[in-house]
């Protein structure tokens, strides 16, 4: 186990139960009130004041997106979103949070491309097991993002919201004066040429005015739509329905027999607006 980015961090983060400051003793963080949290074999600690309400994605889920995106299919948002926050922050000094960060993809591109060090916020246990070793400058705490975050006031120069929930009054907390607010979110276009034919959730039409009135106290620094064209193959689209929350509406015989419909070889509309707020 290495825990050299989880000691990175540990400044940035607070107990969940008292809120006080933690420090890293031996596999274990423990705040000043003796609160306690063991760091898994894997490196990732979870940071809860109570029982886990909310797992996050399971396992499948969780294979079938570190298999996607090790395709190489969505590079080209990941490189737009490091681009962001390397124009935010340019100094390539501080924190970057990714909340529902997942597996760590976006977050260790932004990492390679801005020499920040990272730390992904996920409920997933199976998530934060391949996030805790993504990058020698990430490290994985495990919580829920719908409610108040381990991390101390202002902890964070960046935050990074990429297909994710956004807390906005926590995220508004852990920023730091100055910091930069990162959102990647769908357009109505974003893979539209799968939606209908496989049953997928669709991106509500009225998506972008609610997200827009969301992030109204926020100051816009700059906005970059990303699209592009790739070619998925059955397998490809497979594993894009299972890794996202498709995958609880769709069951595996129904997803079958409609991708046996589908050509070999598709283009598919990859379709994200990203934001960057102050």
């Amino acid at each position: 186990m290495s825990t050299a980015a989880l000691a990175e961090v540990v400044p940035a983060l607070a107990c969940p139960v008292c809120r006080g400051e933690v420090r890293l003793e031996g596999a274990s963080l423990v705040c000043e009130r003796g609160h306690r949290f063991d760091v898994a074999r894997q490196g990732h600690v979870t940071l809860l004041a109570g029982r886990r309400v909310f797992g996050g994605d399971d396992a499948a889920q969780v294979a079938a997106r570190e298999s996607f995106l090790g395709r190489g299919h969505y590079d080209r948002l990941a490189d737009a979103v490091a681009d962001a926050v390397r124009a935010a922050r340019g100094d390539g000094r501080g924190l970057c949070v990714d909340l529902a960060g997942g597996t760590g993809y976006y977050l260790a591109a932004v990492a390679e491309r801005t020499g920040l060090t990272g730390l992904v916020i996920d409920a997933s246990t199976a998530a934060l097991k391949r996030a805790a070793r993504v990058h020698e400058r990430v490290a994985a705490v495990g919580a829920d993002v719908w409610q108040r975050l381990p991390l101390r006031d202002g902890a964070a120069d960046v935050v990074l919201s990429v297909f994710g929930p956004r807390n906005v009054g926590e995220i508004r907390r852990v920023l730091s004066p100055g910091g930069a607010f990162v959102v990647a979110s769908p357009t109505p276009r974003h893979l539209h040429e799968l939606i209908e034919p496989l049953g997928m959730i669709r991106v509500d039409p009225d998506k972008e005015n609610r997200l827009a009135a969301q992030l109204s106290g926020f100051g816009s620094a700059g906005t970059q739509d990303v699209e592009y064209a790739v070619t998925m193959s059955r397998a490809d689209v497979r594993d894009e329905v299972r890794m996202g929350p498709s995958a609880r509406h769709v069951d595996d015989e129904a997803l079958d027999r409609r991708l046996a419909e589908l050509p070999e070889a598709l283009d598919v509309t990859v379709s994200v607006r990203v934001r960057t707020l102050t």
